[in-house]
């Protein structure tokens, strides 16, 4: 009788001890599960987050839904030198390459208008202006910086690119075309005016991490001020427009 009862608690002993261990083999299972979905989950909203992620404010923006949507998150370093990577108004913005300092030869118009080097900002803006406006630059050297001239007073001609020149934070609003110099860094930069909005201004341009990006425009009694991740000295403009 003991050793019969001594066999009935044994088997009782492992059959729980098999049941315990059987729910917690299901219970590792289903947190495994909710692990692996949550990455899921995470990485998808991750992956959207980089596909929607907008240049410089993420503000969105009809101009944002343009010509150039399908390649505005191209980065030039991720592309061949002379790939073409955005385009504004029927004008090709070719990628530079890994090196911002680096020349491809220089950029000449069909019937000898000097571009500048490619694929340099200061070609993209000048073959810009010749293609879309028939425009030449009476001074076509000189780094992207020189665009601005400092000695002249708001709204006067800069007869060095025959373009009228209007400072940062005076009283003339940015418009679509105008472009927009950064005197800056040693080189500076030079970009196209592409989109304007109540308190933004978008740019396209050449040599530059991705070829569009958004800064901020302030109008504070008149006065419009473009501030962003580099501040621009102002912006120059036809003539006739």
């Amino acid at each position: 009788m003991m050793r019969n009862q001594r066999r009935y608690y044994s088997a009782r002993y492992y059959r729980r001890k098999n049941n315990t261990s059987l729910r917690f083999g299901i219970l590792l299972v289903v947190l495994a599960i909710a692990i692996v979905t949550g990455s899921r989950i995470l990485s998808d909203e991750s992956s959207k987050d980089i596909q929607t992620a907008s240049s410089y404010g993420a503000q969105s923006s009809e101009h944002s839904r343009g010509d150039a949507d399908a390649s505005r998150l191209i980065r030039q370093a991720d592309v061949a030198a002379g790939t073409k990577i955005d385009q504004y108004k029927g004008v090709a913005v070719y990628s530079n390459g890994t090196d911002y300092m680096s020349s491809h030869g220089l950029s000449y118009s069909d019937d000898g208008y000097y571009y500048g080097y490619k694929w340099q900002c200061v070609e993209f803006v000048k073959r810009f202006y010749y293609e879309v406006y028939h425009h030449e630059m009476p001074d076509g050297a000189g780094n992207a910086k020189y665009f601005f001239n400092p000695m002249l007073g708001q709204g006067e001609l800069n007869e060095q690119r025959d373009l009228i020149q209007y400072d940062n934070g005076g009283n003339e609003k940015p418009q679509e075309g105008d472009l927009l110099v950064f005197n800056e860094s040693a080189y500076g930069h030079v970009a196209i005016i592409c989109g304007v909005g109540e308190d933004w201004i978008e740019v396209i341009q050449q040599n530059s991490e991705v070829p569009r990006e958004k800064y901020r425009l302030e109008n504070k009694n008149g006065l419009y001020t473009i501030t962003g991740e580099r501040d621009p000295a102002g912006w120059l403009r036809m003539n006739s427009r």
